[in-house]
């Protein structure tokens, strides 16, 4: 017998539904390290695609630090192609794990973060990722919205749903436990928060880089046993710092801020090694700058066009400009700029000011401790000399004050 019209257009409805799904599935897995729970998540996205109804895609941060750096967007991009398939990105800020701490990776207890610096952390994040979310798109939420309100009974009933010999099979646990070494109770409740998460959102997929695999793969139990669909696990992998060997982290300080400055962004940029160009390329390009590896020959040119990159993702093209010719002048030529930022200080009667107080006051450093690594680790400059005694005072004057090869100052004393 013939095929109908009707079975024909049926046939060819599900074939381009097929398709559909391949590519987003394709889409959803580029650069991935591994997507758990696929074949899982195939036919939700089939029903999603029929009914018009959006998979919901969590990403979760602790405002652990007040800045997003570059390493965190890798995952940022991912939540923005499930936003640009059509799906609702939930950014996850974890006001409530961050009182506990992640251990994920800890030779030891984690300290929790005091509650006033949470807050002044997470009023940060929404605004950095801006920068690569479409925000309003996106839902933005805090963990403490469930977890606050929820029960002592609620939370035995949540730690019922997992034992300690599993929580004892992630890897840091186990390796701390065989060592004799001290895991405090409250570290067992981090992955099991993290999951609850998933089922507060009713998250269909959750992102996160390879050292949140166990926490991610405890989300899909907790999700079965509060009676959902488990979520597909989708993980990254981590970004190399600028020291080229462990991971980026604003507690080793090989990090590069969404939210630093256009030159600082290009000088960090530029001052990693050749052999991590590549992995950068590939991570932070998220396969769409395969021409800059198309041309290995010249990797001074190549990491030149990176930085300008990176630049103008978060600044844009014209401010990238103006950091590659900053870099050429202050770097290559070792010119002081021109156009240096001018701090006037009253010393209201005192004799002197102290260094750390100096470099905070000119170069609008965060705190005296970051002021005082600078000076120890011979980034600091008066007048182009080196000054490494963080005791050191300041007269009445004006200095040109340096923090590293790229940040400038002029300081007047009076």
């Amino acid at each position: 017998m013939n095929e109908s019209k009707s079975e024909r257009a049926e046939s060819e409805s599900r074939g381009s539904e097929s398709r559909e799904i391949d590519r987003q599935l394709e889409a959803m897995g580029e650069g991935a390290e591994s997507f758990i729970g696929v074949q899982d998540l195939r036919p939700r996205l089939a029903t999603a695609i029929r009914e018009d109804r959006p998979l919901r895609i969590k990403l979760g941060m602790d405002p652990s630090a007040p800045d997003l750096h570059i390493g965190h967007t890798i995952v940022l991009e991912k939540l923005r192609v499930f936003q640009e398939l059509g799906h609702t990105p939930i950014f996850l800020v974890g006001d409530f794990t961050a009182r506990i701490g992640d251990p994920t990776g800890k030779k030891k207890t984690r300290p929790a973060l005091e509650e006033d610096a949470i807050r002044r952390n997470a009023q940060t994040y929404v605004d950095q990722v801006s920068h690569v979310l479409d925000t309003e798109r996106a839902e933005i939420r805090f963990n403490g919205e469930w977890m606050d309100a929820m029960s002592p009974a609620d939370l035995v009933r949540l730690c019922s749903h997992y034992t300690v010999a599993r929580m004892l099979e992630r890897d840091d646990f186990d390796k701390r436990y065989k060592a004799g070494e001290a895991i405090a109770v409250h570290e067992f409740l981090y992955p099991l928060v993290q999951a609850y998460d998933s089922v507060a959102l009713r998250a269909d997929v959750e992102l996160g880089g390879t050292d949140q695999t166990f926490n991610l793969l405890v989300g899909r139990e907790i999700q079965r046993a509060y009676g959902q669909l488990p979520q597909a696990v989708i993980t990254h992998p981590l970004l190399v710092g600028t020291d080229g060997t462990e991971k980026m982290s604003k507690s080793v300080g090989n990090t590069i801020g969404i939210r630093d400055a256009p030159e600082e962004i290009y000088g960090r940029a530029m001052s990693i090694s050749d052999e991590l160009m590549g992995n950068w390329v590939a991570q932070l390009g998220f396969g769409g700058w395969g021409d800059l590896t198309e041309a290995p020959s010249d990797p001074l040119a190549t990491k030149k066009e990176l930085a300008a990159r990176l630049v103008a993702r978060f600044h844009g093209e014209a401010q990238a400009g103006k950091a590659a010719e900053h870099f050429r002048s202050l770097i290559q030529r070792k010119e002081t700029p021109d156009d240096l930022p001018e701090v006037e200080i009253d010393l209201s009667g005192a004799a002197d000011l102290g260094l750390l107080d100096a470099l905070r006051g000119a170069l609008g450093l965060s705190s005296n401790s970051e002021a005082r690594r600078l000076v120890t680790q011979g980034g600091a400059r008066l007048d182009g000399e080196v000054v490494r005694d963080p005791n050191f005072r300041l007269s009445p004057g004006s200095y040109l004050v340096q923090a590293g090869k790229r940040r400038f100052a002029r300081l007047r004393l009076r």
